[in-house]
Formats: C-alpha cells, structure tokens, sequence
C-alpha cells in the first residue's frame, strides 16, 4: 500500500541507519555506473589506487593493503593483467610470489576512474557547502573507526 503523499514521514525515515543506508545505496549506483562505463569495477579502482600510492607488491600484500580479499584479488589482478593495467613479473626474492606493479595505461586508467569517482562525489554531495561535506566525511570516518575498533579489525 502505498503511503499517502501528503502525510508525514514514517519515523523510521528519519533514523540515521535508514538515511545512512539509503545514502550508500545512491553513492554505490553512482559510483558502479560510472566505473561501469569505464569497463571498471570498485576493486579495479581500489588495486589500481594502492599500487600508484603505495608501490608493487605480492598479491598477499596487496590484498592486506586494499582491503580485498584474497579470493577476490586473484580475480581482479588476472582482469586487469588481461586489459595489461598492471604487470605481474616474478618476486626475485621469492619465486614462488608474483609481484604486481602498476603500468603506464594503469596509471591512464587510473586518472579516468579518479576524475569519475571526482563527479560521483559531488553529485552526491551536491545540495551539500564545501564546509558541510568535510564535516559529513569526518563524522563518517568516525563512525567507521569507531566500528573497525570494536571488531578488532581496524586497517
């Protein structure tokens, strides 16, 4: 049944789980769409960041340092080692291990998924003043820490 148009907001419309949920449901089609558009996924932005901010590494390491987890890492690095986005070449420290690096059109890639990812940002946040969206983000990223801390599994 459908509520009527004229009658107030259910209370838990205005809880701030529904409201964060909601949010994060727009900011995830946002952001999926225009990654879609680039033949891109989140974890494809996620590796592709690391990489560039962080240095090669093993896929262990750069599953640790994304937040990826391993059974998705291998499936993400093989994409974009196909589409030559990064390059994986023998650890000479250990042969066994891969190394995956970052490549000129990774980094290419990466420049288009940022200036993307830049667009999705503010048309979410766009009814928003520069000075409430760093506050939304720093109220956001307090939650999320405080979270991580209680589940022992802050990054």
């Amino acid at each position: 049944m459908e509520k009527p148009a004229d009658s107030a907001p259910a209370s838990w419309e205005s809880l701030p789980s529904w409201l964060l949920t909601q949010t994060a449901g727009h900011a995830q089609r946002l952001v999926g769409d225009a990654f879609s558009a680039a033949q891109a996924r989140g974890y494809h932005y996620r590796l592709l960041a690391t990489l560039e901010e962080l240095g090669p590494a093993s896929q262990a390491t750069l599953g640790r340092r994304s937040g990826i987890h391993l059974s998705d890492m291998v499936a993400a690095v093989n994409e974009l080692a196909d589409r030559k986005l990064v390059e994986r070449a023998p650890d000479p420290s250990d042969r066994r291990r891969n190394i995956i690096s970052l490549t000129a059109a990774g980094r290419q890639q990466l420049r288009r998924l940022e200036k993307r990812l830049a667009e999705c940002q503010d048309e979410l946040l766009a009814p928003l003043s520069p000075g409430e969206r760093q506050r939304l983000t720093e109220l956001l990223a307090k939650l999320l820490d405080h979270h991580h801390r209680r589940a022992g599994d802050a990054p």
